[in-house]
């Protein structure tokens, strides 16, 4: 069974040439005096975990971004697909930049990661609007 032990949001990320994730500016809250507001750049970032019995198959993955109301806002979808790694270890990390996303309003947005039709992940963001201080 497929498993996501690690999932979050960050301005940057990588994996190195021997495989070690790198993650910069992990964040989880937005704060905006106005809305909409937009995004320059985010990175959703994600570990995978699977048996060795999913090693080169194919998965369906979609990830979802769901606005406060429930609406989808943003949709990715692929395949994933495990390498052949040491016995007993099967796992791969994911990376999906997002560019410009617009968010019309506050509130708490949610980005769903679903591999194989099943919700494995959600990594909650906070749209939080800065009030001014009455003069």
């Amino acid at each position: 069974m497929l498993r996501i032990p690690l999932a979050l949001l960050a301005d940057s990320a990588n994996v190195s040439q021997d495989g070690k994730l790198n993650i910069l500016g992990i964040f989880e809250n937005i704060m905006s005096f106005q809305f909409p507001v937009s995004h320059p750049t985010m990175a959703l970032v994600f570990a995978v975990e699977g048996d060795t019995g999913d090693i080169e198959r194919e998965h369906d993955l979609t990830v979802d971004l769901i606005d406060s109301d429930g609406v989808r806002m943003a949709n990715v979808v692929g395949k994933l697909k495990f390498p052949q790694l040491p016995a007993g270890h099967v796992r791969g990390n994911q990376i999906i930049y997002f560019n410009g996303l617009q968010f019309p309003k506050h509130g708490v947005y949610e980005f769903k990661v679903i591999i194989n039709g099943e919700v494995r992940a959600s990594v909650p963001i906070g749209l939080n609007k800065i009030e001014l201080p009455p003069k």
